[in-house]
């Protein structure tokens, strides 16, 4: 990564990637293989890399994840406390406990928190870069990638009611539209969220309606869930590996 926020500008970035030990739908995700490695391995190697991030610091309830973070060049000051770590746990309460421990443990108060999670494998150093650079430019309070939306226009969604017949989704039109005359739409694709700290703490929110939004096409934005899109992404990881873009 080039550098975004000079040294002498006194800006520091933590990067934080979160990874708890189980997973609902993939068992082990995070050290589930994927072109070769462990899935959470993609977005060490692209943090560690990254000359902009002060720090790569990994949440994680399971020592085993915390070893294969150590043998990739992140920190692992503290294992996650499983209160934080089950099934309905958000990213959010992650990020506040890392935060409040490196506070009170290391005296450590980053500018900007910037979480990548795991299931993100083909973001690259550009977008990070980017993301870096909206923020720095907009003296933004926070940055969050998205990814165009091509299937979901809210104009598009039905309902079926109890009786089986299609009724137009709440706000939306039951008029004929065209799907190339409809406006653009983005969603959140989970690769990027970069927050000041001060926000992150005061609000306990990744955004609001004065974010910035740092738009990635969707070869890049694919979040791993399923099994199924494990598979799809090992496929193209191989493939991009083989062809020497990956």
């Amino acid at each position: 990564c080039a550098l975004v926020f000079s040294s002498d500008g006194g800006m520091n970035i933590l990067a934080l990637v979160t990874a708890r030990g189980r997973s609902k739908t993939i068992p082990r995700k995070n050290l589930a293989r994927l072109g070769g490695k462990s899935l959470i391995s993609w977005t060490l190697d692209l943090a560690r890399d990254c000359s902009d991030l002060d720090r790569v610091v990994v949440s994680t309830d399971d020592e085993e994840i915390a070893e294969e973070a150590r043998r990739r060049g992140a920190e692992t000051p503290f294992l996650r406390p499983s209160a934080l770590a089950r099934d309905e746990s958000t990213s959010m309460g992650a990020a506040l406990h890392a935060l409040n421990w490196l506070d009170e443990h290391q005296g450590y108060r980053p500018h900007y928190l910037m979480l990548l999670q795991p299931t993100s494998p083909f973001r690259i150093s550009e977008d990070i870069e980017k993301t870096l650079a909206l923020a720095r430019d907009h003296a933004a309070d926070s940055v969050v990638s998205v990814c165009p939306v091509h299937h979901h226009d809210p104009k598009l969604l039905m309902r079926i009611n109890a009786e089986g017949r299609m009724t137009p989704y709440d706000g939306a039109s039951n008029a004929p539209v065209r799907r190339q005359d409809l406006p653009p739409v983005y969603a959140l694709n989970g690769a990027v969220f970069l927050v000041r700290r001060d926000f992150l703490l005061e609000r306990r929110k990744w955004y609001d309606e004065r974010t910035y939004a740092y738009v990635m096409p969707a070869e890049r934005s694919m979040d791993i869930d399923t099994p199924w899109e494990l598979y799809v992404a090992d496929l193209i990881m191989k493939d991009r590996m083989q062809r020497g873009t990956g």
